[in-house]
């Protein structure tokens, strides 16, 4: 079964880029991700742009409608995600603790629908 890790922080800038914070942070996720891949559960991982490079799109009746930020205003910003596949949610719940926004924000484990694409 496929799950997707939606990763949220804390509202605010994420650490400078070159700071031993950054550093930390980046580690931690690192981490994390490979000991996923290796045991052969990752299937795809990205962090997001900030939320100022965001865009929201409605449709309402022939008019579409476009916003500048995200769809919600929330505390925590969803900033990345990850794809995983595993047996049950038992280990998908396992492997979402692992991830680094769990201790700092939260990371909502939703399963994935398969859907037959056409060809």
């Amino acid at each position: 079964m496929k799950y997707m890790f939606l990763l949220y922080g804390a509202d605010g800038p994420l650490p400078e880029f070159g700071t031993e914070e950054y550093g930390r942070m980046f580690e931690a996720y690192r981490t994390a991700t490979e000991a996923m891949a290796e045991a052969g559960v990752l299937i795809d991982c990205a962090p997001l742009r900030p939320v100022s490079a965001a865009t929201t799109v409605r449709v309402r009746g022939d008019e579409t409608l476009l916003t500048d930020g995200p769809a919600a205003e929330i505390k925590e910003q969803f900033g990345g995600y990850a794809l995983v596949e595993c047996a049950d949610l038992d280990e998908a719940l396992k492997w979402a603790a692992t991830m680094p926004a769990a201790r700092e924000g939260s990371v909502e484990v939703r399963p994935a629908v398969h859907v037959e694409v056409p060809a």
